[in-house]
């Protein structure tokens, strides 16, 4: 087994059996960037010289017995997480020089264990995207299909993690954007719930629909991740004091659960796409899981509702880059941010916000209420990622609309707060597709608890994608 094939887990255990090095490992681990992510286009910015330094410093803190959960394992944060003293762009050229002066809680939790830095993804500017492509630093590939679209907005995320630069990736989830591209590249892709990871030092999208994952390779990975970045954080007035739990231990035992299908989430979905996830599902019923259709009226309006309150914070969160403290003057945004901020602002206009925002706040709340009432029914919500396989870059990119759909069947987990998670199921046409699974608020051990059993049937994890030079 090449180096990059290594999971995360697989790479602590040979860390810490000292079979191998963290100077070894992310020294592989760069090389195969050089070689590759230059038409990949998944990182932004590369740390050559200092992440070969961590991880030597690493070695020599194993050495001398220090341990620490992720010590030595080479890790990629998404650039819209700060990072003291390296560059922060956010995919936007309005920040293309902008280095923050200290850390995000996610990132220092993260360092304070050990892990090394390889650099800062590619993402849709500010996160404003579900395909990757509105990005000022080149559109990333999909590494099983160039030419294709990663999902977004944590596309370099994806890219990064499912090339094999490294075993776990950042990522934000506003409206899908670490379950969709899991999804389109092959992933396990989780949206803790809202509060459960601090959203202190990300640059904001939507503050009250930001949550703060990652992307791994494995159910397991995942878990680990979350284990380490979830928790209380006094610098997060939204951040949660329920109790974290070690998501990665007992999930072979955890009880059989009911399993809510809505059937709203098959309306017009691409045939081939509910074929796979239908095969998905009974593999779960033939473990003793069991199915049972719901109904969740108010999901057809979600994507309404969050495009409402989305771009209405948006606006408000877009207003602080004025060009005065940092970063470049606001002629800079581009095409998505400005359209974005138009539509938030009349949202929230005199005369305009009790007929949108205010309506959007209630058809919110009816939401929430809707999705509490179903998990009096059932343990967890199941169904497609996408309404459609992967598609070709620049296909949706004339029609707004058809693009903002792509986020028709995640952002109702977002706007109730609700955790989910995109866990790789069966390719469609040769391409990546995944199974949905939400659950209540602070059960994301559930999710990884039915996410194991995908991954030990399917085995999707160990399809390598063929990169190109």
């Amino acid at each position: 087994m090449e180096l990059y094939e290594l999971t995360l887990k697989e790479v602590l255990g040979l860390l810490g059996d000292g079979k191998l090095s963290s100077k070894e490992l992310t020294g592989a681990l760069l090389a195969r960037i050089k070689k590759y992510d230059k038409k990949l286009k998944s990182f932004i910015t590369v740390r050559w010289e200092d992440a070969a330094k961590e991880a030597e410093d690493s070695d020599f803190l194993r050495k001398k017995g220090i341990k620490k959960k992720l010590l030595g394992v080479p890790v990629a944060l998404k650039d819209n997480f700060l990072t003291k003293g390296i560059r922060t762009t956010s995919g936007d050229l309005l920040l293309d020089d902008y280095v923050p002066q200290y850390d995000s809680t996610a990132v220092a939790r993260l360092k304070a264990e050990g892990a090394v830095i390889l650099g800062k993804t590619n993402l849709d500017a500010w996160g404003h995207g579900s395909s990757g492509e509105h990005t000022a630093y080149g559109v990333p590939h999909n590494p099983y299909a160039y030419g294709y679209v990663t999902g977004g907005s944590s596309s370099g995320s994806s890219a990064a993690v499912a090339a094999r630069f490294c075993p776990a990736a950042t990522g934000t989830d506003t409206g899908g954007s670490n379950r969709q591209p899991a999804s389109y590249c092959n992933l396990v892709g989780l949206k803790p719930t809202y509060g459960r990871v601090s959203r202190y030092g990300i640059i904001a999208m939507a503050s009250s629909t930001d949550s703060i994952g990652h992307l791994t390779r494995t159910i397991w990975d995942s878990a680990y991740i979350l284990s380490i970045t979830a928790g209380h954080d006094p610098l997060d007035a939204t951040s949660s004091q329920s109790p974290i739990d070690k998501y990665y231990e007992g999930l072979e035992s955890l009880p059989k659960m009911k399993i809510g299908i809505p059937k709203e989430f098959f309306d017009g979905l691409d045939t081939s796409v509910a074929i796979v996830v239908e095969r998905a599902l009974a593999i779960l019923k033939k473990k003793g899981h069991k199915l049972i259709e719901i109904s969740l009226p108010t999901v057809g309006y979600a994507y309404p509702i969050y495009v409402v309150v989305q771009a209405s914070e948006v606006s408000s969160n877009l207003a602080r880059y004025d060009g005065i403290r940092y970063g470049s003057t606001r002629e800079k945004f581009q095409d998505e941010a400005k359209r974005r901020i138009m539509i938030g602002t009349h949202s929230l206009s005199s005369g305009y916000a009790d007929k949108y925002y205010k309506q959007a706040t209630k058809g919110r709340a009816l939401l929430i209420d809707e999705f509490k009432d179903a998990f009096r029914q059932v343990d967890v919500i199941a169904g497609p990622v996408y309404p459609f396989p992967p598609f070709k870059h620049g296909e949706r990119e004339g029609d707004p609309l058809k693009m903002y759909l792509s986020d028709v069947l995640t952002v109702a987990a977002n706007l109730t707060g609700n955790p989910g998670i995109s866990v790789p199921i069966e390719f469609v046409h040769g391409l990546p597709n995944g199974l949905q699974i939400i659950a209540p608020n602070f059960e994301e051990k559930r999710l990884f608890g039915l996410g194991s059993i995908l991954e030990a049937e399917l085995g999707m994890y160990k399809v390598i994608p063929k990169l190109r030079q």
